[in-house]
C-alpha cells in the first residue's frame, strides 16, 4: 500500500449546489493525523497556531486557558511512558475478563467505574486504552511539536467548552497550513504526576485538560468523509419542519 496516497474519498457537495469556499474546505477535509514525518514545525509557524487560539472566543471573554509547547523529543518520550504505564493499571482493574489477575478484582468495582466515568470508558476510548498498554498504539503518535492546552478553572459558565473551541481555532489554522494534528485527551493521565505538575507549573487554577499533537503528516490523509445524516428540527414563520442535514428534506 502506497502511504503517500490520498485518501480516495468522495467529494462531499455543498447544500447550496455552490463550491466550498476555502474556510468551509479546511473545517471539511481535515482528519485527525497520527503518523507523523521526522521534521520539526518551525517556531514561527507554532506561534501562528498559538495566536488562532489565543483569539478564540470565550464565555465573557474569561480565555480560560493557558498553552504549553513541547518540542523535546526526549521528554515526548517520558510523557509517553507514563501514560503507557498508567493505561496499563486502568487495563489491570477494569479489564477484569482479560487480565491475568482479574478474577481477584471484583466485577461489581470495574462496573462501578465504568458508570462513574462513561465518557471516559466508552468503549472507544477504553479500547484505546488497552491498545496503548499492549503497545499497539502510541499517545501522542509520534509528533514533534505537542501543544497542551491547561484550563482555567475560574472561568465562566463552562470554560471546558471554551477549551475545545480554542483547541478547534489551533486545529483548524494548522490544517490550513498543511500541518497534520491529532487531539489527545490521555494529556490528562499526566495529572497523575507530581513530577509533570510541577514541570508544567500546573497548580490551581490550571488543569490538565487536552493536548494537540502537531506535525507534517506522512502521506495525505486529508479528505472529505461523509457523516451520518443529521435531522434538524427548524422552527420559522410560527412552523416546524424536520430537515435532514447531509440527506434530502423531509417536512414534519
Amino acid at each position: 500500500m502506497d502511504e503517500t496516497a490520498v485518501a480516495e474519498t468522495p467529494e462531499v457537495a455543498a447544500p447550496s449546489g455552490d463550491d466550498w469556499n476555502p474556510v468551509e474546505r479546511v473545517i471539511l477535509e481535515r482528519r485527525s493525523v497520527r503518523k507523523y514525518k521526522d521534521r520539526q514545525v518551525p517556531e514561527n509557524v507554532v506561534r501562528r497556531i498559538l495566536e488562532a487560539g489565543r483569539f478564540s472566543p470565550s464565555a465573557g471573554n474569561s480565555q480560560p486557558w493557558k498553552f504549553v509547547v513541547i518540542r523535546d523529543r526526549e521528554m515526548i518520550d517520558e510523557m509517553e511512558r507514563h501514560v503507557v504505564r498508567w493505561c496499563r493499571l486502568f487495563r489491570f482493574f477494569l479489564d477484569w475478563r482479560s487480565s491475568p489477575l482479574g478474577r481477584l478484582v471484583p466485577w461489581l468495582m470495574a462496573q462501578v467505574s465504568i458508570r462513574v466515568k462513561r465518557n471516559q470508558l466508552h468503549p472507544i476510548p477504553f479500547g484505546a486504552i488497552c491498545l496503548i498498554a499492549e503497545g499497539k498504539l502510541k499517545a501522542f503518535h509520534g509528533a514533534p511539536t505537542v501543544i497542551l492546552i491547561l484550563e482555567d478553572r475560574r472561568g465562566v459558565s463552562r470554560p471546558q467548552v471554551d477549551v475545545g473551541v480554542c483547541g478547534q481555532n489551533m486545529v483548524l489554522a494548522a490544517h490550513s497550513m498543511g500541518l497534520g494534528t491529532c487531539w489527545v485527551g490521555f494529556v490528562e493521565l499526566l495529572k497523575y504526576g507530581l513530577k509533570w505538575r510541577r514541570k508544567f507549573g500546573v497548580e490551581f487554577p490550571y488543569r490538565f485538560c487536552e493536548a494537540i499533537c502537531l506535525g507534517y503528516p506522512y502521506g495525505r490523509p486529508d479528505g472529505m468523509i461523509e457523516r451520518e445524516v443529521m435531522e434538524v428540527d427548524w422552527y420559522e414563520d410560527g412552523a416546524k419542519r424536520s430537515v435532514c442535514q447531509g440527506g434530502k428534506d423531509v417536512t414534519a
